[in-house]
């Protein structure tokens, strides 16, 4: 097994691609900590799902953008498992307005979750990976941190600071055998993206040269090589999972 007996926390993985990268690593035998917003029947569910494939899971609950929060929980992880190899900042949201109908709100909020929550867990895990001499930190970005997308500023910057926020830090504590690393998702097929209207969905197929959405399980297969040996010499990089969407 690629990850067996590693520690893995994951941020809002109570569904979707967090979900899918949870499931994955357990397969692997990694035990598995994870957060979300709160503890509801998805998150029930999840935790019964994980807990069938034998490994430990423990669930903590709580708004990421939150940095004492973040810290408790890291120091609470780590007293229960005694260890944390891998760090996958995964939490995030969309509100999808024109910038010129974008609101103050709609703005700060989807720059708190989905990038000052990286900002939060990291700053919480590096003392503790710094003294195992070894960790894997992974962060969801998106192609549209990379090329943008029309009524989604707020989004596209938040995913873009990920990628730069992934290079700076590797460049900081990879000499301690902690590999930063970022995924960038193309379009996914996930609960969220099923309510598009049916041409919608055709006409955003059309752009992938595969013609097809990807599953959460095709972009939890790269988080697991990513978070195992396999990646060991992987530093700093960005991995386009995207079906060709964005090159």
């Amino acid at each position: 097994m690629l990850l067996q007996d590693k520690v893995a926390l994951i941020t809002g993985a109570a569904r979707g691609i967090g979900k899918a990268i949870a499931l994955q690593f357990a397969k692997e035998g990694c035990h598995i900590a994870f957060t979300d917003i709160q503890l509801n029947d998805e998150v029930k569910q999840t935790i019964e799902e994980l807990q069938s494939l034998g490994v430990t899971v423990a669930f903590y609950e709580g708004d990421v953008s939150d940095f004492e929060l973040a810290h408790q929980i890291i120091e609470q992880v780590h007293e229960k498992f005694g260890k944390i190899d891998i760090l996958v900042n995964n939490a995030g949201i969309t509100r999808d307005t024109l910038l010129l109908r974008m609101s103050e709100k709609q703005w700060d909020d989807v720059i708190e979750v989905n990038l000052k929550s990286a900002f939060n867990y990291v700053h919480a895990v590096l003392p503790i990976m710094l003294r195992q001499r070894a960790g894997s930190i992974i962060s969801l970005s998106s192609v549209v941190g990379i090329g943008g997308n029309a009524g989604q500023a707020n989004y596209a910057a938040s995913k873009a600071g990920i990628i730069a926020l992934t290079s700076s830090i590797s460049k900081e504590v990879s000499s301690r055998n902690i590999r930063v690393n970022a995924i960038a998702p193309g379009f996914i097929v996930t609960e969220m993206t099923k309510q598009l209207p049916e041409n919608v969905l055709q006409d955003i197929t059309n752009t992938i040269p595969m013609k097809r959405g990807g599953a959460p399980e095709e972009v939890a297969k790269v988080a697991l090589f990513l978070a195992s040996d396999l990646a060991s010499y992987v530093n700093g990089q960005v991995i386009h999972v995207c079906g060709g969407m964005s090159h």
